[in-house]
C-alpha cells in the first residue's frame, strides 16, 4: 500500500486544529478532504486556507467526502460522542488529547473504538518533537550511559492576569483540572518515552492565577522502573529564555552516568560529559508547524501505521496508561503521599 493516499477529514477548526490542517496538506500520502466545525464561519475560513471543503455538520461532511480517516481536534468534552459517531461508520480515528475529561470516560472512548473494530490513535505529539526524538536516539546509542534522572521546568509564561489563555484556548480558564490534565499529560508520555515505565508519583499542585478554575503550578516527582527519578517542575505564569516560549515550553536536563544532556528554549541540545565542558550537540530539525513540526511527524507516523503496518506507538489502549498516571498524580496531591502506579 506504499503508493496509496488516504482521504482525511478533520473535525475542529480552533487554534490547535490549524496545525493539524496544515500538516495534512504537506503529507504526500494524505489528501485533506474536508474540515468541519460547529462554527460554520471557522470551518469555511479553515477550508479556504487549505484548499478543501468546509462543513458545519459532521455527518454531512462524512457523507460528502467519504474519508478513509477522521482526525478529531476538538475540546475533550466532545471526544466521546464524536469518536462513537465516527467509529459507527467503521472509520479509523485520531483523537486529540486530553482523551476525555475523566479516566472512566477515556476508557469508554477506547472501548467504543475497540467494539467497532477501528483504529483509535491519540494525537500525542510531544514525543514526536525532534529534540526528544534525538534524546531517545542518544540514549539508545549509549551516549548518556545509564540514565538516572530527568527534570523538566515548564515555563510557557502564558498564564498571567485576567486575560490568560483567552486569545488562544479560552476553555483553559474553566477546566477544573488544568496543569496536569491539559499540559502535564504530554510530559507523562514523554518521560515514559525517554526513561521507561513509571512506578510511583508524588505531587504538590497549586493555583497561582485566581481567575482560572484549575491548578496552574506544581511539582511532580516520578520514580521509574529500575530506580531512576524524574521531576516535573511547572508553572504557566513565568517564562524562560526563548524567542518563542511555546517552542519547547521550558527546559530539560537528562542525566546519565556519562554526563548531562540539556534542552534549552530554542530547541537546542547541549552535552556535558562528566568532568568536561558543555558543548552544543547539533542535530537537524525543521522550524515550522508546531514545536519542530511535531504535528506533522505524529500524523506521518499514523499514516505509516495505516499504509505500511508500522507499529502504532500512540494507540488509545496504550495511552490509557498515561491517564492512569495522571489520576495517580491528582490523588497524590489530594492525599499528600506517594502513590504507586
Amino acid at each position: 500500500m506504499a503508493d496509496k493516499a488516504l482521504r482525511v477529514a478533520v473535525v475542529g477548526a480552533g487554534y490547535f486544529a490549524r496545525f493539524h490542517h496544515e500538516a495534512w496538506t504537506r503529507l504526500p500520502r494524505a489528501e485533506l478532504a474536508g474540515i468541519c466545525d460547529l462554527d460554520a464561519a471557522k470551518a469555511r475560513a479553515a477550508a479556504d486556507r487549505t484548499g478543501t471543503r468546509g462543513f458545519a455538520d459532521l455527518d454531512a461532511m462524512l457523507d460528502a467526502v467519504a474519508p478513509d480517516l477522521v482526525d478529531i481536534a476538538t475540546p475533550p468534552g466532545t471526544h466521546d460522542a464524536l469518536v462513537r459517531r465516527v467509529a459507527a461508520r467503521g472509520l479509523p480515528v485520531i483523537c486529540q488529547k486530553p482523551l476525555a475529561p475523566t479516566y472512566d470516560e477515556a476508557v469508554a472512548v477506547v472501548e467504543a473504538a475497540e467494539a467497532a473494530g477501528v483504529m483509535l490513535a491519540v494525537h500525542e505529539n510531544f514525543r514526536f518533537q525532534p529534540w526528544f526524538r534525538e534524546a531517545r536516539r542518544l540514549i539508545d546509542a549509549g551516549r548518556l550511559g545509564a540514565p538516572h534522572g530527568i527534570t523538566f521546568r515548564l515555563r510557557p509564561g502564558d498564564g498571567q492576569g485576567r486575560e490568560a489563555y483567552l486569545n488562544r484556548q479560552p476553555y483553559f480558564q474553566t477546566m477544573e483540572r488544568f496543569l496536569v490534565h491539559e499540559t502535564g499529560i504530554h510530559f507523562i508520555d514523554t518521560f515514559r518515552f525517554l526513561m521507561g515505565e513509571i512506578r510511583s508519583v508524588s505531587a504538590d499542585l497549586r493555583r497561582l492565577n485566581p481567575v482560572i478554575a484549575g491548578e496552574d503550578a506544581g511539582t511532580v516527582v516520578f520514580r521509574f522502573d529500575g530506580g531512576a527519578a524524574g521531576l516535573f517542575d511547572a508553572n504557566r505564569l513565568n517564562d524562560h529564555v526563548a524567542e518563542n516560549t511555546r517552542l519547547t515550553m521550558g527546559e530539560m536536563w537528562l542525566e546519565g552516568a556519562a554526563g548531562v544532556l540539556r534542552l534549552d528554549g530554542r530547541g537546542r541540545l547541549w552535552w556535558k560529559p562528566h568532568g568536561g565542558d558543555e558543548t552544543e550537540h547539533v542535530f537537524e530539525w525543521r522550524p515550522r508547524g508546531f514545536a519542530g513540526d511535531a504535528v506533522h511527524a505524529t500524523q506521518a507516523h499514523i499514516l505509516a501505521h495505516l499504509l505500511n503496518g508500522v507499529a502504532l506507538v500512540n494507540s488509545g489502549r496504550d495511552y490509557l496508561r498515561n491517564v492512569e498516571i495522571e489520576e495517580a498524580i491528582y490523588r497524590s496531591a489530594r492525599e499528600g503521599r506517594v502513590i504507586a502506579v
